[in-house]
Protein backbone atom coordinates (compact mmCIF):
# COMPACT_ATOMS: atom_id res chain seq x y z
CA UNK A 1 0.00 0.00 0.00
CA UNK A 2 1.00 3.58 -0.72
CA UNK A 3 2.16 5.65 1.94
CA UNK A 4 0.52 8.76 1.44
CA UNK A 5 1.81 10.47 4.25
CA UNK A 6 5.14 12.12 2.76
CA UNK A 7 7.10 15.11 3.39
CA UNK A 8 7.32 16.08 -0.21
CA UNK A 9 5.00 14.74 -3.03
CA UNK A 10 6.49 15.52 -6.34
CA UNK A 11 4.17 15.69 -9.62
CA UNK A 12 4.69 15.07 -13.07
CA UNK A 13 3.11 17.97 -15.28
CA UNK A 14 1.46 17.15 -18.56
CA UNK A 15 -1.49 14.25 -18.59
CA UNK A 16 -0.88 14.13 -14.66
CA UNK A 17 -1.66 18.08 -12.94
CA UNK A 18 -2.75 19.08 -16.66
CA UNK A 19 -4.12 18.04 -19.73
CA UNK A 20 -1.08 18.26 -22.28
CA UNK A 21 0.27 21.91 -22.85
CA UNK A 22 -3.34 23.29 -20.77
CA UNK A 23 -3.58 24.44 -17.39
CA UNK A 24 -4.58 23.36 -14.72
CA UNK A 25 -8.27 23.61 -14.14
CA UNK A 26 -9.86 25.26 -11.25
CA UNK A 27 -10.76 21.95 -9.43
CA UNK A 28 -6.81 21.03 -9.63
CA UNK A 29 -6.29 24.57 -9.03
CA UNK A 30 -7.95 24.65 -5.61
CA UNK A 31 -6.93 20.72 -4.78
CA UNK A 32 -3.06 22.23 -5.24
CA UNK A 33 -3.48 25.78 -2.76
CA UNK A 34 -5.05 23.08 -0.33
CA UNK A 35 -2.30 20.54 -0.41
CA UNK A 36 0.30 23.29 -0.17
CA UNK A 37 -1.04 24.41 3.12
CA UNK A 38 -0.40 20.50 4.26
CA UNK A 39 2.48 19.44 2.46
CA UNK A 40 5.95 20.34 -0.11
CA UNK A 41 5.73 19.73 -3.30
CA UNK A 42 7.39 19.62 -6.48
CA UNK A 43 6.37 20.07 -10.35
CA UNK A 44 8.70 18.33 -12.58
CA UNK A 45 8.03 18.07 -16.42
CA UNK A 46 9.18 18.77 -19.66
CA UNK A 47 7.88 22.24 -20.35
CA UNK A 48 9.53 25.37 -20.12
CA UNK A 49 10.06 27.91 -17.74
CA UNK A 50 7.63 29.87 -19.62
CA UNK A 51 5.30 26.64 -19.84
CA UNK A 52 5.06 26.23 -16.36
CA UNK A 53 4.17 29.89 -15.69
CA UNK A 54 1.60 29.46 -18.01
CA UNK A 55 0.29 25.96 -16.66
CA UNK A 56 0.78 26.48 -12.69
CA UNK A 57 1.33 29.46 -11.26
CA UNK A 58 -0.98 31.87 -13.57
CA UNK A 59 -3.72 29.73 -12.53
CA UNK A 60 -2.08 29.80 -9.04
CA UNK A 61 -2.38 33.83 -9.10
CA UNK A 62 -0.39 33.76 -6.19
CA UNK A 63 -3.02 32.63 -3.82
CA UNK A 64 -1.30 29.76 -2.18
CA UNK A 65 1.47 28.65 -0.39
CA UNK A 66 4.12 29.14 -3.06
CA UNK A 67 7.04 28.96 -0.32
CA UNK A 68 5.63 25.36 -0.40
CA UNK A 69 5.86 25.27 -4.54
CA UNK A 70 9.26 24.24 -6.00
CA UNK A 71 9.27 23.89 -9.93
CA UNK A 72 11.55 21.84 -12.03
CA UNK A 73 11.02 22.43 -15.91
CA UNK A 74 12.58 20.85 -18.67
CA UNK A 75 13.05 17.33 -17.07
CA UNK A 76 15.08 19.33 -13.84
CA UNK A 77 17.57 20.75 -16.15
CA UNK A 78 16.27 23.74 -14.06
CA UNK A 79 15.18 24.67 -10.94
CA UNK A 80 13.15 27.48 -9.48
CA UNK A 81 12.17 28.08 -5.98
CA UNK A 82 10.13 30.68 -4.50
CA UNK A 83 12.30 33.07 -2.44
CA UNK A 84 11.61 36.52 -1.03
CA UNK A 85 8.31 37.49 -3.07
CA UNK A 86 9.30 36.14 -6.20
CA UNK A 87 10.85 33.30 -8.08
CA UNK A 88 14.51 32.55 -8.33
CA UNK A 89 16.64 30.70 -10.54
CA UNK A 90 18.44 27.97 -8.47
CA UNK A 91 20.62 26.14 -11.58
CA UNK A 92 20.04 26.06 -15.57
CA UNK A 93 21.42 23.17 -17.37
CA UNK A 94 21.96 24.54 -20.55
CA UNK A 95 22.72 22.44 -23.85
CA UNK A 96 25.50 24.32 -26.01
CA UNK A 97 24.89 25.31 -29.82
CA UNK A 98 26.74 22.24 -31.23
CA UNK A 99 24.72 19.75 -28.74
CA UNK A 100 21.52 21.32 -30.04
CA UNK A 101 22.58 21.33 -33.41
CA UNK A 102 23.63 17.68 -33.21
CA UNK A 103 20.31 16.59 -31.48
CA UNK A 104 17.98 18.52 -34.66
CA UNK A 105 19.65 16.45 -37.12
CA UNK A 106 19.24 12.85 -35.19
CA UNK A 107 15.77 14.01 -34.58
CA UNK A 108 15.36 14.66 -38.70
CA UNK A 109 17.28 11.84 -39.34
CA UNK A 110 15.40 9.56 -36.94
CA UNK A 111 12.02 10.51 -38.49
CA UNK A 112 12.90 9.31 -41.88
CA UNK A 113 14.38 6.09 -40.49
CA UNK A 114 10.95 5.20 -38.50
CA UNK A 115 9.37 6.09 -41.55
CA UNK A 116 7.12 8.85 -39.67
CA UNK A 117 4.33 10.67 -42.48
CA UNK A 118 4.15 14.56 -41.43
CA UNK A 119 0.92 15.64 -40.59
CA UNK A 120 -1.10 17.46 -42.91
CA UNK A 121 -1.23 20.48 -40.49
CA UNK A 122 1.41 21.15 -38.22
CA UNK A 123 -0.01 22.99 -34.53
CA UNK A 124 3.38 25.16 -33.93
CA UNK A 125 7.03 24.06 -33.75
CA UNK A 126 7.95 20.31 -34.20
CA UNK A 127 11.22 20.65 -32.88
CA UNK A 128 11.07 23.25 -30.14
CA UNK A 129 14.82 24.54 -28.39
CA UNK A 130 13.98 24.75 -24.75
CA UNK A 131 17.26 25.81 -23.83
CA UNK A 132 18.22 23.30 -21.49
CA UNK A 133 16.42 20.62 -23.58
CA UNK A 134 15.06 20.06 -27.57
CA UNK A 135 11.83 18.45 -27.91
CA UNK A 136 9.73 16.76 -30.68
CA UNK A 137 6.36 17.14 -30.98
CA UNK A 138 5.05 15.09 -34.03
CA UNK A 139 1.76 17.72 -34.29
CA UNK A 140 3.47 20.51 -33.71
CA UNK A 141 3.80 22.48 -29.53
CA UNK A 142 -0.03 23.65 -30.19
CA UNK A 143 -2.00 20.74 -31.44
CA UNK A 144 -5.39 20.36 -30.08
CA UNK A 145 -5.56 17.71 -27.43
CA UNK A 146 -8.13 15.95 -29.18
CA UNK A 147 -5.89 15.11 -31.80
CA UNK A 148 -2.53 14.22 -29.43
CA UNK A 149 -4.43 11.71 -27.88
CA UNK A 150 -5.31 9.73 -30.72
CA UNK A 151 -2.14 10.38 -32.49
CA UNK A 152 -0.18 7.58 -30.44
CA UNK A 153 -2.41 6.55 -27.34
CA UNK A 154 -0.32 3.34 -27.17
CA UNK A 155 3.62 4.61 -27.43
CA UNK A 156 4.49 2.51 -30.18
CA UNK A 157 5.03 5.34 -32.83
CA UNK A 158 7.33 7.63 -30.91
CA UNK A 159 9.01 4.12 -29.33
CA UNK A 160 10.45 3.71 -32.43
CA UNK A 161 11.49 6.87 -33.27
CA UNK A 162 13.12 7.15 -29.68
CA UNK A 163 15.03 3.95 -30.49
CA UNK A 164 16.77 4.88 -33.21
CA UNK A 165 17.67 8.57 -31.56
CA UNK A 166 19.30 6.64 -29.49
CA UNK A 167 21.35 5.47 -31.50
CA UNK A 168 22.19 8.71 -33.16
CA UNK A 169 22.84 10.14 -29.47
CA UNK A 170 24.00 7.88 -27.14
CA UNK A 171 25.70 10.42 -25.25
CA UNK A 172 22.04 11.80 -24.61
CA UNK A 173 18.84 11.23 -22.33
CA UNK A 174 15.93 10.46 -24.99
CA UNK A 175 12.25 9.85 -23.18
CA UNK A 176 8.83 9.48 -24.57
CA UNK A 177 6.45 12.42 -22.84
CA UNK A 178 3.18 13.62 -22.90
CA UNK A 179 1.01 12.47 -25.59
CA UNK A 180 3.22 13.24 -28.27
CA UNK A 181 6.61 14.48 -27.79
CA UNK A 182 10.05 12.80 -27.48
CA UNK A 183 12.51 14.96 -24.74
CA UNK A 184 16.53 14.81 -25.12
CA UNK A 185 18.36 16.04 -22.23
CA UNK A 186 22.02 15.78 -21.49
CA UNK A 187 22.65 12.42 -19.95
CA UNK A 188 21.71 11.81 -16.99
CA UNK A 189 19.93 15.06 -16.64
CA UNK A 190 16.31 13.36 -16.39
CA UNK A 191 13.47 13.01 -13.57
CA UNK A 192 16.15 10.88 -11.75
CA UNK A 193 18.55 13.90 -11.49
CA UNK A 194 15.07 15.81 -10.69
CA UNK A 195 15.09 13.95 -7.43
CA UNK A 196 18.67 14.06 -6.39
CA UNK A 197 18.65 17.58 -6.29
CA UNK A 198 15.15 17.11 -4.17
CA UNK A 199 18.01 15.59 -1.78
CA UNK A 200 20.38 17.85 -2.35
CA UNK A 201 18.46 21.30 -2.75
CA UNK A 202 15.06 20.43 -0.30
CA UNK A 203 17.26 18.24 2.13
CA UNK A 204 14.18 15.49 1.84
CA UNK A 205 15.53 12.38 1.61
CA UNK A 206 13.34 10.15 -1.36
CA UNK A 207 11.93 7.60 1.16
CA UNK A 208 10.37 10.86 2.16
CA UNK A 209 8.98 11.59 -1.38
CA UNK A 210 6.14 10.24 -2.92
CA UNK A 211 6.36 10.80 -6.90
CA UNK A 212 3.11 10.95 -8.85
CA UNK A 213 3.11 10.30 -12.70
CA UNK A 214 1.38 9.13 -15.90
CA UNK A 215 4.86 7.85 -17.39
CA UNK A 216 6.15 5.71 -15.05
CA UNK A 217 6.90 2.63 -17.71
CA UNK A 218 9.75 1.76 -18.94
CA UNK A 219 11.02 4.95 -21.59
CA UNK A 220 8.70 6.67 -20.38
CA UNK A 221 9.77 9.81 -19.45
CA UNK A 222 9.08 9.20 -15.22
CA UNK A 223 10.62 5.98 -15.50
CA UNK A 224 13.91 7.44 -14.43
CA UNK A 225 12.56 8.80 -10.94
CA UNK A 226 11.11 5.45 -10.62
CA UNK A 227 14.32 3.72 -10.77
CA UNK A 228 15.86 5.74 -8.19
CA UNK A 229 13.50 3.70 -5.52
CA UNK A 230 10.93 6.87 -4.70
CA UNK A 231 7.65 5.30 -3.99
CA UNK A 232 5.57 5.75 -7.58
CA UNK A 233 2.11 6.19 -8.04
CA UNK A 234 1.01 5.53 -11.84
CA UNK A 235 -1.92 7.64 -12.92
CA UNK A 236 -4.17 7.59 -16.13
CA UNK A 237 -4.56 11.68 -16.04
CA UNK A 238 -5.56 14.81 -13.85
CA UNK A 239 -8.57 13.10 -12.92
CA UNK A 240 -6.96 10.22 -10.38
CA UNK A 241 -4.17 12.86 -9.42
CA UNK A 242 -6.91 14.97 -8.22
CA UNK A 243 -8.31 12.14 -6.07
CA UNK A 244 -4.71 11.17 -4.99
CA UNK A 245 -4.46 14.93 -3.48
CA UNK A 246 -7.64 14.76 -2.30
CA UNK A 247 -6.85 11.67 -0.08
CA UNK A 248 -3.38 13.17 1.26
CA UNK A 249 -5.22 16.09 2.04
CA UNK A 250 -8.11 14.21 4.09
CA UNK A 251 -5.41 12.20 6.08
CA UNK A 252 -3.73 15.12 6.99
CA UNK A 253 -6.90 16.69 8.08
CA UNK A 254 -7.25 13.50 10.07
CA UNK A 255 -4.08 13.76 11.96
CA UNK A 256 -4.48 17.02 12.93
CA UNK A 257 -7.92 16.86 14.37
Amino acid sequence: MVDLNKKLIVFDLDSTLAESKLPIDSEMKNLIAGLLRKKEVAVIGGGSWEKFNEQILSPLDGGAELGNLYLFPTNAAAFYKYDGGKWKLVYRENLSSGEKEKIEKSINKSLIDAGFKKPGKLYGEEIEDRGTEITFSALGQKAPLSEKETWDPDHKKRELIANYLEKYLPEFSVKIAGTTSIDVTRKGVDKAYGIKQMEKYLGVPKTDMLYVGDSTFPGGNDYPAKETGVETLQVSGPGETKKIIGKIIEENMEKVA
